[in-house]
């Protein structure tokens, strides 16, 4: 394949045949970003939901769990977390046609430089200098805005109640933190798991299921204590090695330096040593998907999130150009904390020392007595101000000496010093988040998998994500090759494996059928099967054939498709 946009070009055609997706809404014309996902698609969709179930939360299940939140979300919700205020991207509009574009990617299109993250004034200021025109009428551009990129409703019949469609499963994992964690064994780490659909009303969806208006997401929220001791399983990525692209290296045009996640933890480059951790859980899932060459860029404070302290995102090679199917960000305490200012509700949970601490407490009193004798009825009325007062806030007043009405409170003052045995603190977690989208790593699977030989299209997917363990065909149209294939399309069914089965046409057209959705083995029944019960068994990437008695297929099918 010579370039990214033949090989693209190629699977498109492909997912179009054999059912793997295509437009919506196609007879009415299709509307961007949006798309339909085939019976094929489906079945390599769910294999990659079920691979990503496994390797984070079953492989982790002392460490995680899963909930479902709903799809729409109370704008409170939204306006706490920051995505009502933060949640956009930069637009431009064209002032002789009005087509409005994602004023960044317009900018990178033409002038072939990276625009994220740049302020609305700077791609203005860019457009304008290098007499950036519009791509479908040459006409002037106007000033870049921005664009929020939330899908609005309103919940139920009354116009005062607005809703959004969720920009990410996140929200709900945090403001149903407290109930997971008092439900669940009352301690951290913990990791909380959605996998569903969320909303984005992109400016400009591009390049097939890459950006999408409508998508599936996959995301972990693990919360922990910063200052507790690490007992990290990192025996779980002993066997992976990332290569990661920091700052300082990306802004110097070096290459990525490769890690084992441990030594990576250790390095100085990740916040926390849980980012790392994930990090391996992450480049593990990808490499399942049958992806090799990716690596983890670390993204500038402009192009971070506003709720992230540090994020990587996972980037793959495709021929030459790199392309994010994951981001892993270091929320910090902003969630929680903004839920709970929002809500003066209590998110935080209680951190039990291992021994008690004695710890000495000023206990202030104000000699108000003193103060009515000193100020009279001025008095009276600083004495109902310091009432008002949160016990910090007077204590600050007191220890600063600051004047309240002019009067030094301090003055009036009567400081006791006590000893308490305390038990543990109210902490408020950490959050580092995986996230990957469901179609973002199908699509990126088959962009990755697809080959040509002799002309002929091949999608060699791992086993794992496969849309079929193995397929099955009567050699020719006969009833007693027919019934033997259904014969034994039931027996490797009975046992676990999901099983294509084809009768119609050519054997080399049923094999190339087969081979462009990517299904790993192929077993033909011929006529001397009915003779000595052996078939054949081919292999979708060599082509390679096998025979083998009827009696050992099981284990033959365990060894050809696990090892």
């Amino acid at each position: 394949m010579s370039t990214v946009e033949d090989k693209v070009e190629r699977v498109t055609g492909v997912a179009l045949k054999r059912g793997l997706f295509w437009p919506s809404f196609e007879i009415y014309g299709g509307v961007a970003g949006l798309y339909d996902i085939g019976p094929v698609g489906v079945r390599i969709k769910n294999r990659i939901v079920k691979l990503w179930r496994d390797i984070v939360i079953r492989e982790n299940d002392d460490l995680v769990m899963e909930v479902e939140t709903p799809i729409i979300t109370p704008e409170a919700v939204l306006k706490a977390s920051g995505h009502v205020d933060h949640f956009t991207d930069p637009v431009v509009e064209c002032m002789q046609c009005h087509r409005v574009f994602r004023a960044d990617h317009l900018v990178e299109e033409k002038l072939k430089i990276n625009a994220e993250g740049l302020a609305v004034n700077e791609l203005t200021q860019i457009i304008s200098t290098n007499k950036i025109k519009c791509p479908y009428c040459d006409g002037e551009l106007g000033p870049v805005t921005t664009f929020n990129l939330l899908f609005k409703t309103i919940i139920g019949p009354y116009s005062g109640s607005t809703g959004y469609m969720r920009p990410e499963t996140a929200q709900g994992i945090f403001t149903s933190f407290k109930r997971v964690f008092e439900s669940s064994r009352e301690s951290l780490p913990l990791g909380i798991a959605q996998i569903g659909r969320v909303g984005r009303n992109e400016i400009s969806p591009r390049q097939n299921l890459i950006r999408m208006r409508d998508f599936t997401i996959m995301e972990l929220e693990f919360f922990f204590d910063t200052s507790q001791k690490r007992n990290i399983p990192w025996e779980r990525v002993e066997k992976v090695k990332i290569k990661v692209l920091d700052l300082d290296m990306k802004r110097q045009g070096e290459k990525p330096n490769e890690y084992k996640p441990h030594e990576l933890a250790t390095s100085g480059k990740v916040l926390d040593e849980w980012m790392a951790y994930w990090m391996g859980v992450s480049q593990k899932f990808v490499e399942k998907l049958g992806i090799k060459n990716s690596y983890f860029e670390e993204k500038s404070p402009e192009e971070r999130a506003h709720y992230s302290k540090q994020t990587f995102d996972l980037m793959v090679d495709i021929n030459g150009t790199s392309v994010e199917i994951s981001g892993i960000a270091y929320r910090g305490d902003y969630d929680l904390s903004a839920h709970m200012n929002a809500t003066g509700k209590d998110l935080t949970v209680f951190k039990r020392y291992d021994t008690p601490k004695t710890i000495k407490k000023d206990i202030i009193l104000i000699d108000k007595s003193k103060l009515i004798k000193a100020f009279g009825e001025r008095g009276k009325s600083i004495i109902e101000k310091l009432s008002r007062m949160t016990k910090d806030e007077l204590e600050g007043i007191v220890l600063s000496r600051k004047a309240v009405d002019d009067v030094i409170i301090a003055e009036y003052a009567i400081i006791n010093q006590t000893e308490e045995k305390v038990s543990g603190e109210r902490i408020v977690p950490h959050v580092i988040e995986p996230s990957f989208g469901v179609e973002r790593c199908f699509y990126l699977s088959l962009i990755n998998s697809f080959r040509i030989k002799e002309n002929r299209n091949i999608l060699s997917l791992p086993p794992e994500i496969a849309p079929f363990d193995l397929a099955v065909f009567p050699l020719l149209e006969r009833q007693p090759l027919i019934d033997k294939s259904k014969e034994l399309v039931r027996l490797v069914k009975d046992s676990g494996y999901e099983v294509f089965y084809d009768e119609s046409g050519s054997i080399g057209k049923r094999y190339a059928r087969a081979d462009e959705i990517g299904i790993p083995l192929a077993i033909t029944v011929d006529p001397q099967t009915l003779d000595d019960n052996t078939v054949t068994i081919r292999n979708r990437d060599t082509w390679e054939q096998v025979r083998v008695h009827v009696n050992n297929i099981l284990m033959t099918l365990g060894e050809l498709l696990h090892g």
